[in-house]
């Protein structure tokens, strides 16, 4: 029974390493004019989660982003259950960013290598094969960048243009807002300030308690192109990997998602 115990709590700590997706989801995207909106930090797969745990990981900051300023919200994020109120006072659309303090992993060869290949990280899985690594464990630290979008009112405007400076960072080149279905949107992926090329980016749907995956590639301009097929809550992530210049992990691995609404 204790033996039955013991793989079961290693299972589940596998099955949450993997659990890689982080986003910021709202109760409510559309808002009115001084309406609250309940945020939550989510973890998890298929646009499907559970709170991410602010006793364990810290939010380094978190800013509240609209036309007429900035302001930090990092001070009123409760820790107890991951969750965060916002109201805006001026119409617009409105921007929420997010970075997390680095975290620390460790994973068993195999579980390290899916991985790498279930997110496009090739040159990473190439380089460890070079070097007769891959029969290793991997020491990883990792960190969440990620954004918000939410509509208060009908006014909209320029907002999601905004380039906050993350290490990783998707940028729509049309107001998410403006979107319906059948729409096209491209999206900018930024590394460290510069377009970043063949990273493997997914974008997913949450629509009717389905999910739905779209996978896309960046071209040399850090581009790629998303099609709108239904309504309902989307998120575009991405994750970079590089070697690590802390010699207490192999790598160091950045991830990027952003998240918006397209009504019915």
């Amino acid at each position: 029974m204790r033996h039955w115990i013991t793989t079961f709590a290693l299972l589940m700590v596998l099955l949450a390493a993997q659990a890689h997706e982080f986003w910021l989801q709202a109760d409510r995207y559309f808002l009115k004019t001084g309406e609250k909106a309940q945020l939550k930090f989510m973890v998890g797969e298929n646009f499907m989660g559970e709170p991410w745990d602010l006793k364990v990981h810290r939010v380094e900051s978190l800013q509240a982003i609209e036309s007429d300023g900035v302001r930090s919200l990092a001070d009123s994020v409760n820790r107890e259950n991951s969750t965060l109120s916002v109201r805006f006072n001026t119409p617009g659309t409105k921007l929420l960013a997010m970075q997390s303090n680095p975290a620390y992993i460790e994973l068993e060869a195999k579980l390290f290598n899916e991985y790498l290949q279930e997110d496009g990280l090739d040159d990473v899985y190439a380089s460890r094969e070079k070097n007769k690594a891959l029969g290793n464990k991997a020491r990883e630290h990792y960190s969440r960048h990620t954004k918000l979008f939410l509509q208060v009112g009908e006014t909209r405007d320029d907002i999601y243009k905004k380039i906050v400076g993350m290490p990783i960072e998707l940028i729509p080149q049309r107001n998410p807002y403006e979107l319906k279905r059948a729409d096209k949107c491209q999206f900018l992926v930024l590394f460290n300030g510069q377009p970043l090329f063949g990273a493997k980016v997914r974008i997913w749907n949450r629509f009717d308690n389905r999910t739905t995956i779209q996978n896309a590639y960046t071209q040399k301009d850090g581009m790629i192109e998303m099609q709108i097929s239904n309504p309902g809550s989307w998120m575009v992530s991405v994750v970079k990997m590089v070697p690590s210049k802390d010699p207490a992990a192999d790598w160091r691995s950045y991830w990027g998602s952003l998240v918006f609404a397209v009504k019915p």
